[in-house]
C-alpha cells in the first residue's frame, strides 16, 4: 500500500507502509534522545543548520531526514548510528573501534541490574574464576 501525505510546505512524499514505519520510528528515537538530554528543537536545529520547524517535521515523520544529516544527528545526540536508525542499543568502549563484543554487552546489561542481582552475579563469576585458579586478587595482580 502507498501512502501519500504532504510534508514540508509544497513537497508531496510518497512511502510505502515499511518507509513509513521506519521514519516514524526514526523519528521518535530522535525526539526521545532530544529530549533525554535536555535539548530543545531549536537547539538540535541550530546545531544541524536547519530550521526548527524541519526538525519537528523529521521527527513526527512529515518529511525524511536527509542520510547526509543521519552522522552529525547521531554525534549530536551521543548515539552509535545503529542506536539512531534501528534502535539497537551499542556499547562503545573509548579508544575501540567496532561493536563492543558480547561480553562487553553482557557486562553492561549486569551494571544495570539492582545492586542485589549485581551481587549475585558476581558472586557466580567469582566461583568460576576461583574454579579455574583466577580469584579476585589474582586478576588485579595480572592486570
Amino acid at each position: 500500500m502507498i501512502a501519500t501525505e504532504p510534508t514540508i510546505p509544497g513537497i508531496i512524499a510518497t512511502m510505502d507502509d515499511r518507509d513509513a514505519t521506519f521514519f516514524k520510528e526514526l523519528g521518535a528515537r530522535i525526539a526521545k534522545a532530544r529530549k533525554e538530554r535536555g535539548m530543545t528543537q531549536q537547539a538540535l536545529a541550530d546545531q544541524l543548520g536547519i530550521a526548527q520547524q524541519t526538525l519537528a517535521h523529521y521527527e513526527v515523520a512529515r518529511a525524511r531526514i536527509a542520510a547526509s544529516l543521519l552522522p552529525r544527528v547521531a554525534d549530536l545526540l551521543d548515539l552509535s548510528l545503529d542506536e539512531l536508525l534501528m534502535g539497537r542499543p551499542t556499547i562503545r568502549i573509548p579508544g575501540k573501534r567496532g561493536p563492543a563484543s558480547r561480553l562487553e554487552q553482557q557486562l553492561d546489561a549486569i551494571h544495570r541490574l539492582p545492586k542485589a542481582e549485581q551481587r549475585a552475579v558476581s558472586t557466580v563469576i567469582d566461583a568460576v574464576l576461583a574454579q579455574h585458579g583466577h580469584g579476585a586478587g589474582q586478576e588485579a595482580a595480572t592486570a
